[in-house]
């Protein structure tokens, strides 16, 4: 039996650490809500996800 678990720090999180990083040499002049833009768009995107399988649900319980 293995016990195998996926941990890492994911796409959208890698890109707001270069971000910041950017941000701080001064490479770029973004303002620190698009430098951490990332982290609230995935959440968003995880938001949407989650109203969709409600209204999924919701609809496919209505109609049993």
């Amino acid at each position: 039996m293995s016990d195998s678990s996926a941990s890492g720090i994911g796409f959208s999180g890698l890109l707001t650490i270069v971000f910041i990083v950017l941000k701080i040499l001064g490479k770029i002049t973004w303002s620190w809500w698009w430098v951490i833009s990332p982290l609230w768009i995935s959440f968003f995107i995880f938001i949407a996800i989650v109203v969709v399988m409600l209204g999924i649900g919701l609809i496919v319980a209505l109609l049993d």
